[in-house]
Formats: structure tokens, sequence, C-alpha cells
């Protein structure tokens, strides 16, 4: 089995590579340092598992393993317990909360090795509607990777199986429903006034009569 290592701490990197050494058939084909390298790493080497860090700079954990298309079994490692609550137990899945031992390790391997299964999608959606991934959306644009500060996202669109969203730079695209959109973003900022539209409160300017029992928005970006 290929696996890859993707931590910030070196120590942690060591560590894993450390408790690996009892799993011969296991080979680390590379060691990452956030979110960037591994997603690269995974394109490249395609490994059967990954150790992964939540909280990294750039982008997170759970950001990075939802931008991969069949994301490999993963372990996460995290030193902050609040993002495990919820994710993990609701799914299932398996995670080490830093410092683990040795014997914490063994439990979580064997565990993965006997059930040959991912839960990935189903922790990854769950973990990025908290709250504490609601301050901003990543996509990808063009093969690279954006950060989108909900701040700067004037209103979104339904379209067909993604939703576009569209700032002063334009408009991106992400593999969403609207109803994930209306239940992840903060609700004091974020209306949805129509089944194929939530608008940025904070940019309404007016509400016109539109048609009969109908109304019509104006942002003070002059969209409508």
């Amino acid at each position: 089995m290929k696996a890859i290592i993707i931590d910030d701490e070196p120590l942690a990197r060591m560590m894993v590579k450390e408790y690996l050494q009892a799993y011969p058939h296991i080979e680390v084909v590379q060691e990452c340092s956030d979110g960037f390298e591994g997603m690269k790493a995974i394109q490249q080497h395609q490994p059967d598992l990954i150790f992964l860090d939540i909280q990294m700079p750039k982008i997170n954990g759970f950001e990075m393993l939802e931008l991969i298309d069949n994301p490999p079994q993963v372990i996460f490692t995290t030193a902050f317990e609040e993002y495990a609550i919820k994710a993990f137990d609701a799914h299932a899945a398996d995670y080490l909360l830093k410092p683990f031992s040795k014997e914490r390790f063994d439990k979580a391997m064997q565990k993965l090795l006997q059930q040959h299964t991912t839960v990935v999608p189903e922790v990854v959606e769950t973990a990025l509607q908290s709250a504490l991934q609601s301050n901003r959306i990543v996509v990808k644009d063009n093969g690279k990777i954006k950060i989108i500060p909900v701040t700067q996202v004037h209103y979104l669109e339904a379209a067909d199986d993604y939703v576009k969203i569209i700032t002063a730079e334009g408009h991106f695209l992400k593999k969403k429903t609207m109803q994930y959109f209306e239940d992840s973003l903060p609700p004091e900022e974020f209306i949805r006034i129509h089944r194929s539209y939530i608008i940025n409160a904070q940019l309404i300017t007016r509400i016109d009569l539109h048609e009969k029992d109908s109304h019509l928005a104006l942002l003070t970006t002059g969209q409508r």
C-alpha cells in the first residue's frame, strides 16, 4: 500500500513514519507540509492511504479532501478535538488526537485495514457545514485553488449540478447544492430569496415590486 503523510508539523510526520515501521506492506511515498502539496502528491502517486492533519496553513485537511475526486482511505490526525465531535462520530471514521500513542495508532490501523471502505465524502460534508468553515468557500479554478471569503460573495445561483458563486472578480463553480450553502452560510448574512438564488443581505439596497406576488432585490453592486 502506498501512503502519503500530510501534516505541517515535522515531528508529527516523523512519529507516523516511526509507527509505520511495524507495517512493512505500507510504503510512505511522500511527505507534505500543507494541503496544496498534499493535493499534488495525491494526484501524482494515487495513494491507497493518507494520514491527514486537519488544521494546516492555506487550506485545511477537509477543504483539501473536498477538492479531490475519489479520495483514498484516510486516517485523520488533529490536535483540535472539536473538529472530531460532529464529523467523525457521525460517520464512525477514525482519527488520532495528538499526541497519540503507538497503541492508539495500531488500533486505528486495524480498524482501517479491516473495513476496507472509506466514509471520507460524508465526513467532509459534515465538517464543512460546521461553524468553523462558514467564513470561506474553497474552489478549484482552472486547476488552481482559490479561497473566497464569504464577505466577498455577492450572491449564489443554481447552475444544474453546480452552484455559481458570484464575486467582484467574476463567477466560480462549485459542485454543491443550494441547500448545502443555505445550511452552511451564516444565516445573518445570506438569505435564500428564491429556489435558484441566495444573496448577501449586506448588499441589498432596495426591494421593488416586480410582478404580481413577486419582488426584485437590487444590490449595491448594481446586480438585480
